[in-house]
């Protein structure tokens, strides 16, 4: 009886991959002695009190099975236990007796701090855990390391918004610190959020190895590796063109630029900062006067009018006989009063727009190659927030860029010099982080060699990928690198090592740029002194106020995470990886950087085989995105979500209110019902069925439920398990299990290929397989057919046939349930730990049990018996179909089919539902029209004769495969 006492006790608690109960008001609580129907939501009480239970004793499941499967139930307590236990460290292996002195060892891509799992989290967490669970049970010293990013451009740009949202405060009204506070009270709260989702998931991490990015440890592995680059001449200071996102205020690297579709024309999109839309795609053509000679004007052509202010020369084909005569010539700028030559130069291309170039250094690649060629000077005329500078007069200084645009073409029309507009095809670069339009800016950044650490990875030839077709973009990739832009003007971030150095006055100094770098400020001291020669007070040190860009510090993260630059056990033990994991859009991003920055500081490759799987889209092929409202939070697939709950945890997100508006009538277009619960395991299993190396793994939570229904089918199966072996049963090992009818030698032979297949397949790192084999062998041999089989055995009372058949049952389940282990770790935990054991010596769990051995079973192979039940598993498919069409549900008709593919032996098959059917060798003849017949691939036609019996009303069937002479065969 469930009492008031229980339901406030446990509204306190909570465990992993549980939802929190309901509140309910004290008065809705049925009273003592009340006998009407409970409330819904007492319902769940046996499931809560059942998994409280569970942990505080695992042994206690020796109490029988509920009735039905929940994972609710199921995945309520075991990870508590397991971690207890202490199964995932690697030092427990030495514990188990099959344990190698091979290591097996992998890092998590470190989620980042900026808010939840979403479903390529998911993704990954399945197939590693998957890999590592198998390798644990091969016995290896498998460490697994859990992580989490601290993503300073997104966690920055995700505090703005809440804190904007929440108190209207700009970051620009905090001071640096106030602001870092905010953003590690975030992390706190998000980095928790994270690490238990990811225990809800089941993931098989070493917890006591954890690795946040900005940690102590972590961050000086971070200057140490940067003082290092420098000291070796990879890292150097430079006043360059770089990407640059007026949104955040910070340069971005090339790989964090996305593009648009293609623009056929006028195209007006929503810019950060900018009321309404800005149009793009417009070539606007207009005028330079030329110097000295009346009425003689140059025409040039540009998306950008705005930028003609930093317009520096205008140049020409040197062969565009248009243009000849204008060889040398000065143009007088319409508004600057600047004289800008006209130049010649083989870059132009005569075709494009008048043939005439405007040329703006400071803000396009291709202008300031042709500017440093005829030694021009830079003007910067956009600001780093996306005004105009002082350099374009008083009466655009101050205002925003596009809005300038429209300025500067009243302006030039107004002066007669606008010659029109059209339609231009165009892709646009826009920031990834931010969706900001990109600017072209003229900055003093931190830059990283990488052509000579890239042929070194390339040159190493030791990497392996999955699949195979990714190692050729890698190679072009890097065989085309350019020098990487590393500082990010940030808050959130580590900050440069990096020290400015100044003396003296102004005029003493040169107004020359000078950095030292050092760990610590007074080691920068010291080789300012060291290399100016002056003494500590004459000097004035500065740190720089920039950021690393996010992925140098991940691109650290394999050794770091180990203790990385010292010396450390785990370094030297775990170091290099075995392999590395994630999604192919991480290839440049990440990968790479982990390659190059690994050999370099390491002399190693972080690891020698890279494994990527595809990006999850919804079950349309659609890219995941808020703004469709097809985003699924992997939790709500595990604890199930209503309609209204989805919608609630949108309306608390930090998106623009329009966003959310959209994304609400997404999730009631795809999810009018909400999301059913469905578990981990069922979401792990899922996913690791997708072909995870295609194009993309369309994800339909369908498919989720299908897996669901999978485990009610495996739990109903040990249900039937359990109830057959009956109590005191003490099963054999597996090696000593020899089958001794047709049925047992079939189902262990396809549990020894089975196994096989999985041990190849993990091996391959194609686990769509191998789950396919599992889920092959466990719904379609062992329960459709096989339990079908053993019903009239259970029932016969022969204690021979008992005897052997309960081995059979037992040495199948055993072994099945540890190929399923990987995928579906709560489950058949729960399940394997209700099995008899073997013997004392027994693993503790399923998770550091022996995965199934092949070696040891070949007695297990019978490959004939295999073929032979093909065509009785085809002639089974073929009655059922019959009584199915016909209606002829009530008899159980036993039949013998005959074909010429079987040998003169009749092979027995008990059938269950169908009776029992032999089969033996014979011709072929046309049956009686009485007959309702089916013919099957194996060149047998099944046949069922409709006798009605007057005096009963029911049916008789008679079954069977027709021969030669013309007679059906019927038992």
């Amino acid at each position: 009886m469930h009492t008031l006492e229980n339901v406030r006790a446990l509204s306190f608690l909570s465990f992993p991959g549980l939802s929190p109960l309901p509140s309910m008001p004290c008065c809705s609580l049925p009273s003592p002695g009340f006998s009407g129907p409970l409330p819904w939501w007492l319902g769940m009480m046996d499931i809560v009190i059942q998994g409280i239970w569970k942990a505080s004793s695992w042994e206690n499941t020796s109490r029988p099975l509920p009735t039905s499967y929940s994972p609710r139930y199921v995945e309520a307590a075991w990870y508590t236990w397991w971690m207890k236990e202490g199964f995932f460290k690697p030092e427990y292996q030495h514990q188990v007796p099959h344990w190698k002195p091979e290591t097996f060892s992998l890092s998590i891509p470190p989620p980042n701090v900026t808010g939840s799992l979403h479903l390529g989290h998911a993704l990954t967490v399945a197939i590693e855990d998957a890999l590592v669970r198998w390798k644990r049970m091969q016995g290896y010293k498998v460490l697994w390391v859990p992580g989490s990013d601290h993503a300073g451009i997104a966690t920055q740009a995700v505090v703005e918004r809440k804190i904007w949202k929440e108190r209207g405060v700009l970051r620009q009204q905090l001071s640096r610190e106030e602001f870092l506070q905010e953003v590690w009270t975030w992390k706190e709260e998000k980095g928790n959020e994270i690490f238990q989702q990811l225990k809800v998931m089941g993931a098989s991490l070493d917890w006591d190895r954890v690795c946040f990015t900005m940690d102590s440890g972590f961050s000086q592995a971070v200057t140490e590796a940067f003082v290092q680059l420098y000291e070796q001449g990879m890292i150097y200071r430079d006043r360059r063109l770089v990407n640059w996102s007026c949104a955040l205020q910070s340069a971005i690297s090339d790989i964090e630029v996305s593009r648009t579709e293609p623009m056929l024309g006028r195209t007006e999109l929503s810019v950060p900062g900018v009321q309404g839309k800005v149009p793009f795609g417009v070539l606007v053509t207009f005028a330079y006067k030329v110097e000295g000679e009346e009425g003689v004007e140059l025409p040039v052509a540009t998306t950008r009018p705005e930028t003609m202010l930093g317009d520096v020369a205008v140049a020409v084909h040197p062969e565009d006989p248009r243009y000849t005569h204008l060889h040398g010539k000065r143009l007088r700028h319409p508004f600057t009063g600047r004289l800008l030559p006209v130049i010649t130069d083989p870059l132009v291309e005569q075709e494009m727009g008048t043939g005439a170039v405007k040329v703006t250094p400071a803000h396009n690649y291709l202008d300031h190659e042709m500017a440093c060629g005829h030694g021009l000077p830079c003007v910067s005329v956009i600001a780093e927030d996306g005004t105009m500078t002082s350099e374009c007069g008083e009466w655009l200084q101050g205002l925003n860029r596009f809005l300038a645009r429209e300025k500067v073409l009243a302006a030039l029309k107004e002066k007669g010099l606008y010659r029109g507009a059209r339609e231009h095809p165009l892709v646009l670069p826009l920031c990834s982080r931010s969706g900001d339009v990109i600017e072209i800016l003229l900055k003093s950044q931190w830059f990283l060699r990488c052509e000579e650490m890239a042929h070194k990875a390339v040159e190493s030839g030791c990497l392996k990928f999955t699949p195979r077709f990714q190692e050729k973009k890698w190679r072009t990739w890097l065989l085309n690198i350019k020098d990487w832009c590393i500082s990010r003007q940030l808050w959130w971030g580590h900050q440069i090592p990096a020290y400015r150095v100044s003396y003296g006055h102004a005029t003493e100094q040169k107004n020359e740029e000078l950095w030292v770098v050092g760990r610590t400020e007074a080691e920068a001291q010291k080789k300012a002194v060291s290399m100016l020669g002056k003494s500590e007070e004459d000097l004035e040190l500065v740190r720089d106020a920039d950021v690393l860009d996010t992925w140098f510090s991940s691109g650290l993260f394999p050794f770091a995470a180990l203790g990385w630059p010292h010396q450390t056990g785990d370094l030297q033990q775990f170091y290099p990886n075995s392999l590395l994991e994630t999604g192919s859009d991480l290839l440049f991003f990440w990968v790479a950087r982990m390659v190059m920055l690994g050999k370099q500081l390491t002399g190693k490759l972080p690891f020698s085989q890279v494994m990527l799987h595809s990006m999850v889209c919804d079950a349309h092929g659609r890219k995941m995105s808020k703004s469709l409202g097809n985003v699924i939070d992997p939790l709500d697939v595990v604890r199930g979500a209503p309609l209204q709950v989805l919608q609630e945890n949108l309306q608390k997100s930090n998106l623009d209110p329009r966003e959310v508006a959209i994304a609400m009538e997404g999730q009631r277009r795809n999810f009018p019902q909400g999301i059913p619960e469905c578990g981990a395991d069922a979401l792990r299993f899922a996913l690791c069925s997708y072909c995870a190396q295609g194009d993309s793994i369309n994800l339909d939570v369908a498919a989720v439920e299908n897996a669901n229904r999978f485990c009610n089918k495996v739990w109903n199966a040990l249900k039937f398990t359990l109830a057959a072996l009956g109590d005191g049963f003490a099963p054999l090992d597996p090696e000593e299990v020899f089958p001794s009818s047709p049925m047992e030698k079939w189902i262990l032979s396809h549990l020894y290929h089975t196994a096989e297949v999985c041990a190849q397949k993990f091996e391959e790192y194609e686990l769509h397989s191998a789950a396919s084999s599992v889920h092959l062998f466990w719904l379609h041999n062992f329960c459709d057919v096989y339990l079908e089989s053993v019903k009239p055995i259970l029932r016969s009372g022969d204690p021979a046939r008992l005897l052997s058949t309960r081995h059979t049952l037992h040495s199948c389940v055993d072994l099945a349930l540890r190929l399923l282990s990987p995928f579906m770790p709560f489950l058949s935990e729960e399940l394997w730990q209700r099995l008899p054991k073997i013997s004392s010596q027994a693993p503790p769990s399923i998770c550091v049990a022996r995965c199934p051995n092949t070696e040891h079973l070949a007695h297990w192979c019978h490959p004939e018996e295999e073929a032979n039940f093909l065509l009785v598993q085809e002639v089974i498919r073929a009655v059922r179909a019959l009584r199915a069409t016909y209606q002829l549900t009530k008899a159980r008709p036993a039949g013998e089919a005959c074909s010429t593919l079987f040998s003169k032996r009749k092979v027995h098959f008990p059938l269950g539902m169908v009776g029992s059917l032999k089969c033996q060798r014979a011709g072929y003849a046309s049956p009686p029209e009485s007959c309702i017949t089916a013919r099957t691939k194996y060149h047998t036609t099944v046949c069922v004769d409709l006798q009605v019996r007057a005096e009963s009303g029911i049916s008789g069937i008679k079954t069977g495969a027709w021969g030669k002479s013309g007679k059906m065969v019927t038992k």
